[in-house]
């Protein structure tokens, strides 16, 4: 499910117990509502609003370093491809092929990384890497220098490359960071309550009912913000495919 999708229905339920406290103000004898009863339930809604604001700041700061993380790692890797090519360059022309090869690799990477279309449960196969990266990585390795400098040309690429493996790696193990549905579920039924309580001791106006959609929609795009954050390569603010797909140009004949 989308985290618009997720947010939307997060809304609905908690301005739902809006209106719930205002059924319960109705209903209640009016004993019920009495100046010590109101004081407890508004030291029970404090805390329940402590508990909440600390959890819901905790989250979106995890999804945040999450984010900037994996958009690091992104640019980690054109760094790598870029670099690597550069130093296939200065090989020499027994390192076109390398060069032809990594061009034509950019665009499975790209798919596999951002892959919007495919569903939740091809994401969760094992990692497997192209045939054509798999292909360029050995030939890296069965390149035969001649001269000192494409020697060190040579390990250079090779130190290059593993490090791209890696950080790939890194960005299929890291994946999304979306919240476990449980989580999710009571941090909403604790965002309902302290709703709730706003209505059940206070008449509903126009004036009032404004706000309350206001705080709600507030609080449903906090969750918002946490499920954006926490899947980098879907959705609205998804990391931008085009400084890896726009690496490398056309290899220099």
């Amino acid at each position: 499910m989308s985290a618009i999708a997720v947010s939307a229905i997060a809304f609905v339920i908690i301005l739902a117990g809006v209106f719930v406290g205002a059924l319960l103000r109705r209903a209640l004898p009016s004993h019920h509502l009495a100046e010590d009863a109101k004081d407890v339930v508004r030291l029970g809604t404090g805390l329940i609003g402590t508990i909440a604001a600390l959890v819901l700041g905790l989250l979106i700061a995890s999804a945040k370093s999450s984010f900037d993380t994996q958009s690091g790692q992104i640019q980690q890797v054109t760094a790598d491809i870029v670099l690597l090519d550069r130093l296939l360059a200065q090989y020499g022309p027994e390192a076109r092929p390398i060069r032809e090869l990594m061009r034509r690799a950019i665009v499975p990477l790209v798919q596999r990384i951002w892959d919007a279309k495919e569903s939740d449960g091809a994401k969760e196969a094992p990692f497997a890497a192209t045939s054509i990266s798999e292909e360029a990585f050995a030939k890296i390795g069965q390149l035969a220098p001649q001269t000192d400098a494409q020697r060190s040309l040579k390990d250079r690429a090779i130190k290059v490359s593993t490090d791209l493996v890696q950080t790939r790696l890194l960005l299929f193990v890291q994946g999304g960071t979306s919240i476990p549905t449980p989580f999710l579920a009571v941090l909403v039924f604790w965002l309902a309550i302290i709703f709730l309580t706003f209505s059940l001791f206070s008449r509903l106006n126009p004036t009032l009912i404004t706000a309350l959609v206001v705080f709600a929609l507030s609080a449903s795009a906090a969750i918002f913000l946490i499920l954006e954050l926490g899947e980098p390569f879907r959705g609205l603010m998804q990391i931008s495919s085009a400084p890896l797909s726009n690496a490398l140009g056309p290899v220099e004949p």
